[in-house]
């Protein structure tokens, strides 16, 4: 019986095994690289969450949501401000809440305005231009 062509066959086998074994090992040290860069980046935002903590510690406790009027427009008005990047007229609030830029609808956001700074939610930066409280 002539073996030659087994063992040639168990060769090709050793050989693929061999290189899948490899191909695994590099794979596990590329996953144990990523693993390590994950590690660290939780270890990072932890120790950010404890500073943030600390901190906060240190600052006056503010009201979360002042007490707004019962009207479905002053949350999305805050929302809008919240958003924006500088002051806003009347008429840009509207435009914000989708509202039709009527005249009616810009006195009536203008009039929530005025009562959000009296509020002491909102500051008029100009005359007709308003701004969140810092």
């Amino acid at each position: 019986m002539n073996i030659k062509p087994l063992l040639d066959a168990l060769d090709l086998q050793e050989d693929a095994a061999r290189t899948l074994a490899d191909e695994l090992r590099t794979q596990i040290d590329e996953l144990k690289g990523r693993l390590r860069e994950a590690e660290t980046h939780l270890e990072h935002l932890a120790i950010t969450r404890k500073t943030i903590t600390a901190l906060a510690d240190r600052f006056p406790v503010q009201s979360a949501s002042p007490d707004l009027p019962e009207h479905p427009d002053y949350p999305r008005i805050l929302t809008v401000f919240n958003e924006a990047t500088g002051p806003l007229r009347a008429r840009d609030v509207c435009q914000a809440l989708d509202h039709e830029l009527l005249p009616k609808n810009i006195e009536g956001t203008r009039a929530k305005l005025k009562r959000l700074v009296k509020l002491n939610v909102l500051t008029e930066v100009d005359a007709g231009s308003f701004s969140r409280k810092q």
